[in-house]
């Protein structure tokens, strides 16, 4: 895991359980389960919710890798660590819970 990550990880973390997974060249941004956000290079995508829409409404909105359907917001006000406690709280309470695995078949 690159610097960027793990400081990503610490920022995150006072907030609950931040694991970072690497996916397609890129990584995966779960919060106590759920999926938040992207992070390609050494920037931070993090989902649309009415929440991220409100506070982070003057962050550039991009899509995170080439092909994504989805646009998102570009995060980089980790010093501010009241927003990012509002923000991922918003965040977790509107994202969906994460899907069940399906049994594999024998």
């Amino acid at each position: 895991m690159n610097d960027f990550n793990e400081y990503v990880r610490e920022c995150f973390s006072a907030v609950g359980e931040t694991v970072i997974k690497s996916m397609m060249g890129g990584y995966l941004v779960y919060l106590n389960g759920k999926l938040i956000g992207d992070i390609g290079g050494n920037e931070l995508f993090l989902k649309r919710t009415p929440t991220s829409d409100r506070l982070l409404a003057d962050s550039e909105l991009r899509y995170p890798y080439e092909g994504s359907k989805t646009l998102m917001h570009v995060f980089d006000k980790f010093e501010d660590k009241d927003l990012i406690a509002e923000l991922l709280k918003g965040m977790y309470a509107e994202l969906p819970e994460r899907k069940p695995k399906k049994a594999k078949r024998k």
